[in-house]
């Protein structure tokens, strides 16, 4: 076996057409990750939901820096419960014919890069499932400038708390150390409560949770976003002008609007919008996806 499949990878991922990483995995721009900073939780899963994917969203976490966005590309990690003779022959053959060094849940990390985000099924352990404490996770951030996504626990909170612009996600904490867990794949399909993320998604952090959104959905996913915002700001300033009403503007627009938004976008972009007034969003006309 293989702990890093090319191959397999790029088989599981057959709606991916554009670049990507020598492991396989789908190497959404960094234009795309970009904008993805502004996207809010339910704009994307309303665009993954019209595809069919209704099982790419897991809340409730614990959360250090909530206040963050995390955005980057996914690279799993799935543990089992220990049983002795698969986690023998697993850090045997890691150890021994692919050159891995310490222990399991390291190895994953070792292959991370600059805007990854890890992404670890742990199945929910906490105690005694702690993958990472503040040794691990300074690598992590030091790799991927980002953060992690733990469907286990951590420890060391305090001090994890201290890396700057580092987001986690787990689901506890406890001061014990990872024990009695086997790693079985890396850069395989991974489930993390009710979702499933696969290598190469981009994970989308916010304090309502965490989606996983394919690659090949995540330019409709910004641009769905944008139009979005776009439209929120035109509708909030033709308001405060006093052109339309409140029930003009919450109901399908006309054509006459419509026309009126077309020309207003001719002179206004997403840099115009004030973020740090940005709250909520339209659901432009009451239509899923308007």
């Amino acid at each position: 076996m293989k702990f890093n499949n090319r191959e397999d990878i790029i088989q599981l991922t057959p709606l991916w057409t554009g670049e990507r990483f020598p492991d396989g995995r789908p190497r959404v721009p960094d234009d795309i990750l970009r904008r993805m900073q502004r996207v809010v939780t339910e704009e994307a899963w309303s665009v993954l939901w019209q595809h069919g994917y209704h099982f790419q969203f897991e809340g409730n976490w614990t959360q250090l820096h909530p206040e963050i966005v995390l955005v980057g590309r996914a690279v799993t990690g799935v543990f089992v419960p220990h049983r002795p003779d698969l986690h023998d022959y697993l850090m045997d053959y890691g150890h021994a014919v692919e050159g891995r060094i310490g222990a399991m849940n390291s190895w994953v990390i070792e292959t991370l890069v600059e805007d990854d985000v890890i992404v670890i099924d742990l199945f929910g352990k906490v105690y005694e499932g702690t993958y990472s404490g503040a040794n691990l996770s300074t690598a992590i951030a030091t790799r991927t400038k980002r953060g992690q996504v733990i469907y286990g626990g951590i420890r060391d909170a305090q001090q994890i708390v201290e890396i700057p612009n580092f987001s986690t996600f787990c689901k506890g904490f406890d001061p014990t150390p990872i024990r009695n867990v086997t790693l079985v794949g890396m850069n395989v399909p991974c489930r993390v409560g009710a979702a499933t993320c696969m290598p190469g998604d981009v994970v989308l952090g916010t304090m309502t949770g965490i989606l996983f959104i394919p690659p090949h959905l995540a330019e409709e996913v910004v641009e769905h976003s944008e139009r979005t915002h776009l439209r929120e700001a035109f509708s909030h300033q033709r308001l405060r002008e006093g052109i339309y009403n409140s029930s003009q503007m919450d109901t399908k627009w006309t054509d006459e609007i419509e026309a009126d938004f077309a020309e207003w976008r001719k002179t206004h972009s997403m840099d115009d919008i004030d973020w740090s007034k940005k709250h909520g969003q339209s659901d432009e006309g009451g239509t899923l996806l308007g």
